[in-house]
C-alpha cells in the first residue's frame, strides 16, 4: 500500500539526510509541509537514541521489535506536533492532505536492523506498514560518510565502516525488493557528495514531479 503525500528520506549515517531536511523546510513552497523523524520524539523514540548513543546495550532483535512500535505509534497515533514538526499521526495528517516529510522510515530498520539480527526478522515486523509515495535515497560511499560523521561530538552504535558497507547492501536490496512489490513508490537516488545547493534542487524537483498538483 502507498500513503499518499508521504516522502521519505533515507540514507547511511552522514548521507546528509537531515541537511536537506533543513533545506526543504526553508524553501517557501514547503511551508505548509509537516516534517518529523524515526525514531520519534516519544517516550519509544527517545528511549531508542539512548540506545543508538551507546548509553544500553539491547539485543538486536529487541532494537527490532522497538523500532517497529516506536513506527506503528508515529503512523497510526493521535496527531500531534507544533508548527512544522510532527511527533505522530502521519497517517492522520496525509489524511488530510499535509504532505509529511519523514527522515528515516521501514527502510532503515530493513538495512541496519536486517545487518545486526536475523535477516528476517524486520521484514516480518515491517511488512504491514504502508511504502511512501515518494522515496529519496542519499547515494554515498560509507568511507565518505565516515569522513563526515568524524566532525561530529558523539558517534553513534553503528557507526563503523565494516557495518555500513552491509546497511548500504542492505538498502540496495531492500528498495529493489519493495520497488517491484510496489512500482508506484516513487524512487528518487542522490548522489550525496553534491553540494548542498545541487541536492536540494534536486530534491525541490522531485518533489514537484512526483508528490504536489
Amino acid at each position: 500500500m502507498i500513503l499518499s503525500k508521504f516522502i521519505v528520506f533515507e540514507g547511511i549515517d552522514g548521507a546528509g539526510t537531515s541537511t536537506q531536511i533543513e533545506q526543504l523546510k526553508n524553501r517557501p513552497g514547503a511551508s505548509d509541509f509537516l516534517f518529523t523523524a524515526e525514531p520519534t520524539k516519544g517516550e519509544t523514540g527517545l528511549f531508542l537514541r539512548r540506545m543508538l548513543r551507546g548509553d544500553m546495550t539491547l539485543e538486536s532483535s529487541t532494537a527490532a521489535y522497538l523500532f517497529a512500535a516506536d513506527r506503528n505509534e508515529h503512523l497510526y497515533g493521535k496527531f500531534k506536533g507544533s508548527g512544522q514538526d510532527l511527533t505522530y499521526g502521519i497517517a492522520e495528517a496525509c489524511g488530510d492532505g499535509r504532505i509529511v516529510v519523514c527522515d528515516r522510515y521501514i527502510f532503515s530498520s530493513l538495512a541496519y536492523q536486517g545487518s545486526s539480527c536475523r535477516e528476517d526478522l524486520p521484514w516480518q515486523l515491517n511488512a504491514a506498514f504502508p511504502l511512501p509515495q515518494l522515496l529519496f535515497y542519499f547515494d554515498i560511499s560509507p568511507t565518505e560518510s565516515l569522513k563526515r560523521i568524524g566532525n561530529r561530538e558523539t558517534r553513534e552504535i553503528y557507526e563503523e565502516e565494516g557495518f555500513l558497507r552491509k546497511v548500504a547492501e542492505g538498502y540496495q536490496a531492500a528498495i529493489e525488493r519493495l520497488s517491484r512489490q510496489e512500482p508506484a513508490m516513487k524512487v528518487v537516488r542522490l548522489d550525496a557528495q553534491k553540494g548542498i545547493a545541487e541536492l536540494s534542487d534536486e530534491i525541490w524537483t522531485g518533489i514537484k514531479n512526483h508528490v504536489l498538483p
